[in-house]
């Protein structure tokens, strides 16, 4: 039998990590084939932490985050979010106040919604603005989110008139509007252009260094994507971590290399990380 759990709950003060996952392992079969995504994963986020993940395609990083979102139940170990452990507890309020930001649940939306539209009805747990009632605050409270990602402009635009790119920023105001006590972003910037991508990952970093953003995890393949104010890194290979802890410490060239497979330099410009290929010179 589950625990029940009130929305006011799961917003109480919380004793530990506000995400707590210990031997994660999940495997997918298809056609009588196992295929291991996670394997043994540990990972805590408290209060207070900026995390970016970074792993290349494969490496179960999206895989992380439906688990951390409740939206997936690992094969093994145990997932525990705001002091309540996955399985012992009904997840449909807590999952409530776990904000997720992917091109999946941006896809879940109906195209011909507004971007307002699509922002506000969250607030009631929705995808359509149909079955409640609204107010102005509300409708301003979406249009300030919306300013906030660098996506004013849209708000009364259908979501069909939108780049996949503007629709990411749509889902990430969104997400803000529910004021999760965690934030879980999954490749935020995919489909963005270099101006785009530059002006969200600075509203990002805005957001990780001002009062009262949630604890957020940033899904990401480049080192270049992570926002200047992010404290925390986990390095992910084959499902299982090779490196988590502060970002100061455990971003080095050498970690990157084995991470990726491939020989990486590393360097620091303007508080935002560069990794490239090493080169080989020619002989004559």
């Amino acid at each position: 039998m589950t625990e029940a759990i009130t929305p006011a709950a799961a917003a109480r003060s919380v004793a530990g990590p506000l995400l707590s996952l210990r031997g994660i392992s999940k495997s997918y079969t298809s056609s009588g084939d196992t295929t291991s995504v996670l394997d043994g994963l540990d990972l805590d986020i408290a209060r207070g932490e900026f995390v970016a993940v970074l792993g290349f395609s494969g490496s179960g990083k999206t895989t992380l985050i439906r688990v951390a979102s409740l939206y997936v139940h690992p094969s093994s170990g145990s997932v525990t979010v705001l002091d309540h452990e996955l399985g012992r507890v009904d997840v449909r309020p807590l999952r409530s106040r776990v904000g997720i930001a992917s091109s999946t649940m941006a896809d879940m939306l109906r195209p011909q919604l507004t971007a307002t539209e699509a922002v506000m009805c969250v607030i009631n747990g929705a995808l359509e603005p149909w079955w409640h009632t609204y107010t102005e605050h509300d409708r301003a409270r979406a249009r300030d989110f919306l300013a906030q990602v660098g996506a004013g402009a849209m708000a009364d635009r259908a979501l069909s008139t939108l780049s996949s790119g503007e629709r990411q920023r749509v889902q990430l105001a969104r997400t803000l509007m529910a004021e999760p006590d965690l934030l879980l972003l999954d490749e935020p910037t995919a489909g963005l252009d270099l101006g785009g991508r530059e002006d969200l990952i600075g509203r990002l970093g805005a957001l990780a260094a001002s009062n009262g953003t949630a604890p957020t995890v940033l899904v990401t393949h480049h080192v270049d994507e992570i926002p200047a104010s992010f404290d925390h890194m986990l390095l992910l290979r084959d499902g299982q971590a090779l490196a988590a802890g502060p970002i100061e410490e455990l971003l080095t060239a050498e970690n990157l290399s084995e991470c990726f497979g491939l020989e990486l330099t590393l360097n620091k410009v303007e508080n935002r990380w560069i990794a490239l290929a090493k080169t080989k010179s020619r002989g004559v």
